[in-house]
């Protein structure tokens, strides 16, 4: 088992290992302490891993209550995160329970943005079981729900008091789903370690730990350094300006990864076009994506798209700051004004 710290305005640790969920309790009564534990899971996990979790936080002491919402993006609204809140507060939690987050990126940004917000903040813990959630949501403290204009429009940063991945619980995930999180891994290695990029040419399943830990290691290092996204920590967001805008144009019926992956393409297109970056590490980029089932496309439009990110919380008056690889392995921040986005995204859609 690997542990990783994050040192941020609240310092946990990333405990990163194989069939380790049988010990959560005792991480969660060492970083929460406290007598209750709220799982928030949703409908697809609850039945596979709920009783394993529920069972060793009562190992350990705790009174477990549970939250089960139903699967996928739709449920990440506001009224969900106030009948989450409304349990709590029905179930009698108190300053010094814990919410335990059991899913993907869904539950962990419902289950933390409830936590953030109930009695003005009480103990948090995540327990991912997706490869996206591990290597990324899960670590940094964004939380949030989607408003109707925009994804991820309302939220906090929240910090949880630890993180617990069990890489063995991807074994039960579908192939596009694994591969939503595979998206998230070459972004990482784009962004931050050119090592690491060239070393997921070879199957990423017989090292799921190492990976994990790398991504975290890179995150983590990254939120240390600016926690609330004001400089570098918008270097994360490699692939995330454009795949979010098609992420929210498609209803949110496209997966998470999949909408960062054609977005990575096209912001390494816009890239090539601006200067910044050569041929060469476009087409490694879209190699890999390749090589992963992703895609590096969208049927919108370039006016959809940028309509879509005049919505997005990276807009700063008229420019939109957005990451842009220069090599692989190192990205810039660029400020494009608004007026020039869609002309850029017309030359570099495909």
């Amino acid at each position: 088992m690997k542990i990783i710290k994050v040192s941020a305005s609240k310092s946990y640790d990333v405990f990163i290992g194989t069939n380790i969920l049988d010990r959560a309790g005792d991480v969660l009564r060492r970083a929460c302490g406290g007598q209750t534990a709220a799982v928030i899971t949703d409908g697809n996990v609850d039945a596979l891993y709920a009783p394993r979790l529920e069972e060793s936080l009562m190992k350990s002491g705790y009174r477990t209550v549970k939250y089960v919402f139903a699967h996928g993006e739709a449920s990440k609204t506001p009224g969900e995160l106030l009948s989450i809140l409304d349990f709590l507060a029905e179930k009698g939690l108190g300053r010094a329970d814990t919410v335990a987050a059991l899913g993907g990126g869904v539950a962990g940004d419902l289950a933390g943005f409830a936590a953030a917000c109930y009695m003005r903040g009480i103990h948090f813990a995540q327990f991912p079981t997706t490869l996206l959630a591990a290597v990324d949501s899960s670590v940094g403290g964004k939380t949030g729900v989607n408003l109707s204009a925009g994804k991820n429009l309302a939220g906090a940063f929240y910090q949880p008091d630890a993180v617990l991945c069990d890489v063995s619980l991807f074994a039960t995930l579908p192939a596009d789903i694994f591969r939503d999180g595979c998206a998230e891994v070459i972004k990482c290695a784009v962004i931050a370690d050119h090592g690491l990029f060239y070393s997921l040419e070879d199957p990423i399943q017989p090292r799921l730990e190492e990976i994990t830990a790398r991504c975290v290691e890179i995150k983590s290092g990254i939120v240390a350094r600016d926690e609330r996204e004001t400089g570098t920590r918008k270097l994360l967001n490699f692939g995330h300006t454009v795949g979010h805008a098609i992420e929210f144009l498609s209803g949110y019926k496209m997966p998470h990864g999949h909408a960062v992956a054609a977005g990575m393409a096209i912001e390494t297109r816009m890239a090539v076009n601006l200067g910044i970056c050569g041929e060469e590490c476009l087409r490694g980029i879209l190699a890999m994506l390749r090589r992963y089932g992703l895609p590096e496309s969208t049927s919108r439009s370039a006016d959809e798209i940028a309509c879509a990110c005049l919505r997005d919380k990276k807009r700063i008056g008229d420019a939109i700051t957005m990451a842009f690889p220069e090599e692989i392995g190192k990205c810039a921040l660029l400020d494009i004004p608004i007026g020039e986005l869609e002309p850029l995204l017309g030359r570099s859609l495909s």
